[in-house]
């Protein structure tokens, strides 16, 4: 068995954990509304179509903030369309995913239903072929509270109060030339810095997320960003980064190890940012949003054959990707990696929620169930609250196709506000478990109240509706506490929770 140390302090702080690092994302694209969320008729559907066992799932995980409608989507999408009774919403065609919009749920219907799961509305802009005037006007008519146009006709529609939406995203993925409307860094830059003026004018309370590089491959990455914040750096409050990882070629230890690259990925953004910012002689630093990150590639080959036999149809079953155990892991060392940088992203958003490269999947008519991926977004979210702390690991490493000297255990910690301690563990190693000895003695006394472990023999094993618990969490052998540290066993191939309290 391989051994590993880690040496914890409490003034080994990164930062306050923001909990919307915790949050997802539906756009319209797929089944992630139409048969995900909502779908009348459906045994569980509440007396607004939405269905109670895909809310149930979303409220057990935890998610703080949506981010809605797009995505793609948004570029092309006028707000004013899913406002108003559905009966005279128009339908529309989608450009960005080839299908037919209905607009049978809009923003009424979607923050009631986000109140619903205890989230909040993370709100996207069109700036593709829409811009400010367009932006500040849905703000008005969200936020404001009465006595205006826009914020009169919200009321008109049935709502009194305004849904006091406090971020908004200024498009999306701007730099991709399959973006409707794609804009250069400084078309962009230009836009989204007026977008955010007005919008702050009609409500100052509001954040604004800019679109950074969609991402780290694109060849305009870096020069992107640099340009684009030149133009907009002081209206706006953070930076997206997007993320997406697969394992085409079947190489596991190079896919596990994808995460070194998610921390370069940050600490480049951030550099950019502070490049800026001391350009500008700002004492304004930056925020960074991932409002779209996953594993996402098992569905690539079967959303091609879909669009050959049913194009524009409404609700596709595209992007529905059925994650497997290795993912998870993945997934796992990707949330540790956003605590290890807390004291700069500030939010992310697992791209998606519901059937689109989701944690959640559903069948029409049928059942709900927590895919593989789902376990460790929940648990992060659960117990990941408070203060990220910054250990001091050593352990084994090894090498693989695109890095070298990768830690075979991937793992962080947290410590929360009442005092307790939860560390996040990823053994990479897919033979040899691990002896981990922790040491906790600046905590004073600890012990273990939980130990949590998500493994399974097979890499490839998945959940589905008839066996939704093939992968999910077990309990552990939780380890011994003697003299203020911790000895425990981290099994191969393995994501691990282990909650300590005052003793």
């Amino acid at each position: 068995m391989k051994t590993a140390r880690m040496i914890m302090d409490k003034d080994f702080a990164i930062a306050t954990i923001d909990k919307r690092i915790y949050g997802s994302f539906i756009e319209h694209l797929g089944r992630a509304v139409y048969g995900g969320i909502y779908e009348p008729g459906h045994p569980t559907a509440d007396g607004n179509g939405f269905r109670r066992d895909v809310a149930e799932l979303v409220r057990k995980l935890g998610v703080p903030v949506v981010r809605y409608p797009g995505g793609n989507f948004v570029s092309g999408f006028n707000w004013e369309d899913s406002v108003g009774p559905r009966d005279q919403r128009p339908k529309r065609l989608d450009l960005a995913w080839f299908t037919t919009e209905t607009n049978e749920v809009g923003l009424h219907e979607f923050a009631d239903w986000a109140k619903q799961v205890d989230s909040e509305v993370m709100y996207a802009v069109n700036l593709g072929t829409r811009g400010p005037d367009e932006a500040r006007n849905v703000v008005e008519y969200a936020n404001h509270a009465s006595g205006s146009y826009f914020s009169d006709m919200r009321i008109r529609n049935g709502r009194k109060d305004p849904f006091g939406i406090k971020l908004w995203c200024l498009g999306n993925e701007m730099d991709g030339p399959w973006q409707i409307c794609h804009k250069t860094a400084y078309e962009y830059g230009r836009v989204a810095n007026e977008a955010a003026k007005l919008m702050k004018w009609v409500d100052p309370s509001i954040e604004v997320v800019a679109c950074g590089s969609s991402s780290r491959e694109m060849k305009t990455y870096g020069e992107w960003e640099y340009e684009m914040l030149g133009e907009c750096y002081d209206e706006i409050d953070y930076v997206s980064l997007h993320r997406y990882y697969g394992n085409k070629e079947n190489d596991t230890p190079a896919f596990l190890a994808r995460s070194v690259e998610l921390d370069h990925f940050i600490r480049e953004v951030a550099s950019i940012c502070d490049a800026v910012g001391a350009k500008k002689h700002s004492k304004k630093k930056l925020g960074l949003s991932f409002d779209e990150w996953n594993v996402w590639y098992h569905s690539n080959e079967q959303d091609q054959e879909i669009y050959k036999a049913d194009k524009w149809n409404r609700a596709l079953p595209l992007l529905e990707d059925v994650y497997n155990f290795e993912d998870a892991l993945l997934v796992g060392s990707m949330l540790i990696t956003f605590l290890r940088n807390a004291d700069r992203v500030k939010i992310a958003c697992m791209a998606q929620l519901v059937n689109v490269i989701a944690p959640i999947m559903t069948r029409n008519g049928g059942g709900a169930w927590a895919q593989t991926i789902y376990w460790p977004l929940m648990q992060a979210s659960l117990y990941g609250r408070g203060t990220a702390l910054r250990p001091v690991v050593d352990g084994p490493v090894y090498d693989c196709r695109d890095f070298s000297d990768v830690p075979l255990l991937d793992a962080t910690a947290t410590l929360g506000d009442d005092g307790s301690v939860t560390l996040f563990a990823v053994n990479r190693d897919l033979n040899e478990d691990i002896a981990l000895n922790v040491d906790l003695r600046g905590f004073g006394d600890l012990r273990v109240i939980e130990h949590s472990v998500l493994h399974h023999d097979d890499l490839k094993a998945v959940n589905t509706e008839t066996a939704p618990d093939t992968v999910s969490p077990k309990a552990g052998e939780g380890g011994t506490m003697d003299g203020g540290k911790l000895t425990v066993r981290i099994p191969s191939k393995s994501w691990n929770v282990i909650r300590l309290v005052k003793a």
